[in-house]
């Protein structure tokens, strides 16, 4: 696409930044949709409504929230100051916003595939003498991984375009913080800067759509094969 050195390196640290905002984030979805598939307790609808506040509330409210938390004073920030990490002004703080911001994605597209298992096919396995483990490593986790996969990388794909949280909790910080959404931004900001534009969007664009379209082959898989194997036991 003829990008520049430095629009390479931008391109680079947004995938960084996508990576391990999924990678941080994934098991924390996958928990809070078995949870909200599979258990029951007070208090339920307001954990739902509290995991789906990101997709409503204004991004730049997250990033306030995030700046608020994990400031040196902030519990988040004085935790991870005993541990001598730092997410101010730094990339890894960029994923942290970039992860909670897909967090809810991920944790309805999971909650979906989770809701899909048969539960007679686990209380089977649990029959034929398999624990609680072993049945979830077997029989659950193999049926809702479609769905797992399908929310990491939608998940993903959110990622790659937050703005709004990262750009109130770290900043643009080239080479640092600087990612795709943000350096686009940069670039309207300057005189003759339509041509980076249109270079980063369109492989914006190319990235989200790709992820797109294996995110909605991924759900189909997710629903199609629970309905395969009722079909086959039908059979």
């Amino acid at each position: 696409m003829g990008l520049t050195a430095e629009e390479w390196s931008i391109v680079l640290l947004s995938l960084q930044v996508s990576l391990a905002a999924i990678g941080g984030a994934l098991p924390i979805a996958f928990a809070l949709a078995w949870v909200l598939a599979r258990l029951h307790f007070p208090g339920k609808i307001l954990l739902d409504g509290l995991v789906h506040l990101p997709l409503v509330l204004p991004p730049v409210v997250i990033g306030w929230l995030l700046l608020i938390a994990f400031a040196p004073e902030g519990p988040g920030g004085r935790l991870l100051g005993l541990l001598g990490i730092s997410v101010l002004f730094r990339w890894t703080g960029a994923a942290l916003a970039a992860g909670v911001m897909a967090l809810p994605l991920m944790v309805r597209a999971i909650r979906l595939s989770l809701e899909a298992v048969d539960p007679r096919l686990e209380d089977a396995a649990r029959t034929l003498g398999a624990g609680p483990w072993r049945t979830f490593a077997t029989v659950t986790l193999p049926l809702a991984a479609p769905g797992v996969l399908a929310g990491a990388v939608l998940g993903f794909a959110r990622s790659l375009g937050e703005f709004g949280a990262t750009i109130t909790f770290v900043s643009t910080i080239p080479d640092e913080t600087r990612t795709l959404p943000l350096a686009i931004y940069a670039a309207l900001q300057l005189p003759g800067g339509d041509g980076v534009v249109w270079r980063l969007a369109m492989l914006a664009v190319a990235l989200s759509l790709a992820a797109l379209i294996a995110s909605e082959a991924l759900t189909r898989a997710a629903v199609q094969g629970p309905v395969k194997g009722r079909a086959r036991h039908v059979l």
